[in-house]
């Protein structure tokens, strides 16, 4: 049986870390902690004392393929954003394109530590094969817009063909946003999903002036508007960036299959403002992390999320144990994989899928890291620079620099020529 050697483990069902070997079995689920040294069979990686082992870290809100279209709009507000740089070039990508910036993000989340994704995007087909191909697992929709039955189509050939491939793919239906999307037809989209058992992903309260259109046009309250539309009976409710959401009507989303995905690099830079994390964690709500895609964010790292996510929230409610680094971790791995759908994956224990990533502590940051303090280690000192391996399903996927599922130089070559030629167009 494959087995990661003597590493300091810690997860967020677990108060302090410990020391040991972890054990996976051919289905590639973990079968036991061991202590280090104990663990027999094939040594997938030896972590030799100075490294720590994480479960693998989720990006519960990204668009992967707009890796080609990172840094072509810079320190725009939101909706200008879009409207005059995002969409106009999203126009002209291809299938190609897609599969392109999907594989280029591939290389970035895999070396980051990142072995689980939640994408809405369009030519889905690509991000899937990409995704399947690199060896993660990922949760995935057809961005809808509109009324447009074709897309609808799309979005539900999608999971036909997708949804539970190898365990690693759950499908939603994708309405891309309120503002997007009118209302009634956001009803028969979560009536659909309710009847073929599909989550949603729905980006939700990004900006001040949604809030505002929802009160001042629609005349309806945000926790009112998911109720009556149905949104909240679906499988799973992905809400992200919910920036604005009211926190007296929080505790009406307090739900095992409603998690809000926290984006606080992208809502920084495009100066839609802060979440209320305080007061989401609070309510006892769900809540996990996204980094938006590469355009608005220009990194695709948890990393940078954790520690924004961290230091942020105890400076604007001056108050140092809010986000606390355990909540932070939490939020990266466990929360966004049931987020997604995977509910067996996001904890270093017996029976949970053997997702999980290698840290190195043999360094300056480190020193001082023991089983008690680990995580604060990981989110106030590491660094997405100090991830060693990542495996999903105990398949080794990335090692000591090498991709074991993906050829780093073929896949740049093309990311490079399809950026230049879009630039050109």
């Amino acid at each position: 049986m494959p087995v990661i050697k003597n590493v300091l483990i810690w997860d967020a069902g677990r108060r302090d870390a410990q020391y040991g070997d972890i054990v996976t079995g051919e289905s590639g689920r973990i079968n036991a902690i061991t202590p280090p040294g104990a663990g027999r069979g094939d040594v997938l990686f030896d972590g030799a004392g100075r490294c720590m082992a994480l479960p693998g870290l989720v990006n519960a809100h990204t668009h992967v393929s707009m890796t080609l279209l990172r840094g072509l709009a810079e320190e725009l507000p939101l909706m200008e954003w879009l409207h005059q740089r995002i969409f106009p070039a999203e126009d002209k990508l291809t299938p190609a394109n897609i599969r392109t910036g999907a594989d280029l993000a591939m290389l970035e989340m895999i070396s980051g530590g990142v072995t689980c994704f939640c994408d809405m995007y369009y030519f889905m087909n690509e991000v899937a094969d990409s995704l399947l191909d690199a060896g993660v697992r990922g949760a995935l929709c057809r961005g809808l817009m509109g009324e447009d039955e074709k897309r609808i189509y799309e979005n539900l050939a999608l999971a036909e063909e997708y949804n539970g491939r190898d365990g690693r793919v759950t499908v939603q239906l994708g309405p891309h946003a309120p503002y997007t999307v009118p209302r009634e037809a956001v009803r028969k989209i979560a009536a659909l999903a309710k009847e073929r058992n599909l989550g949603v992903h729905f980006h939700w309260l990004e900006t001040k002036g949604e809030l505002d259109t929802f009160r001042n046009e629609y005349k309806i309250e945000p926790a009112d508007y998911l109720e009556s539309a149905g949104l909240l009976e679906v499988r799973e409710l992905i809400l992200a960036h919910s920036v604005w959401f009211p926190t007296e009507q929080l505790a009406r989303v307090a739900r095992d299959n409603v998690t809000l995905v926290h984006n606080p690099k992208s809502n920084l830079k495009l100066g839609s403002g802060y979440a209320p994390i305080k007061e989401f964690l609070e309510s006892g709500v769900r809540v996990a992390l996204g980094t938006d895609g590469a355009a608005s964010n220009n990194r695709l790292d948890i990393w940078d999320e954790m520690r924004t996510a961290a230091l942020m929230h105890k400076g604007y409610n001056l108050d140092p144990t809010v986000a606390g680094a355990r909540e932070v971790l939490k939020m990266a791995t466990v929360n966004g994989a049931r987020g997604l759908g995977f509910k067996d994956v996001g904890l270093i224990q017996p029976d949970y899928m053997a997702d999980v990533i290698v840290i190195d502590m043999d360094n300056p940051r480190y020193v001082g890291c023991d089983e008690t303090n680990a995580p604060e280690f990981a989110v106030y000192a590491g660094s997405s620079r100090d991830v060693r391996a990542a495996f999903v399903a105990g398949k080794p996927l990335y090692r000591d620099g090498e991709y074991l599922t993906l050829d780093k130089d073929a896949i740049l070559s093309r990311a490079r020529a399809d950026r230049l030629a879009l630039v050109r167009n």
